[in-house]
């Protein structure tokens, strides 16, 4: 099983919104989304997903099951095991 361990600010700002991974911090003027609120890496301040160009309905909700599974802290299989779960208790 993996776990990320790196920068959880670094997620925040490429989600583009706070997640509150980091607790409080979130809530002061250190807040990296606050500090920088664009993607991060190379390309983050100019390129990316800002540039200009409308996001496909398929983005958007990529974006949202990147956001929970990042909130939650689970892998693409822990999500997806969750997920089928939950459907087959509603059904």
């Amino acid at each position: 099983m993996s776990r990320y361990t790196e920068a959880a600010c670094k997620l925040c700002r490429r989600e583009g919104t706070k997640l509150f991974l980091k607790g409080t911090r979130c809530l002061t003027e250190k807040c990296a989304v606050e500090r920088r609120p664009y993607a991060p890496g190379q390309h983050g301040p100019t390129g990316g997903s800002n540039r200009g160009r409308k996001a496909s309905e398929y983005s958007k909700q990529l974006r949202e099951k990147q956001k929970v599974k990042r909130i939650y802290g689970l892998s693409e299989q822990q999500f997806r095991n969750t997920f089928e779960d939950a459907s087959a208790s509603r059904a």
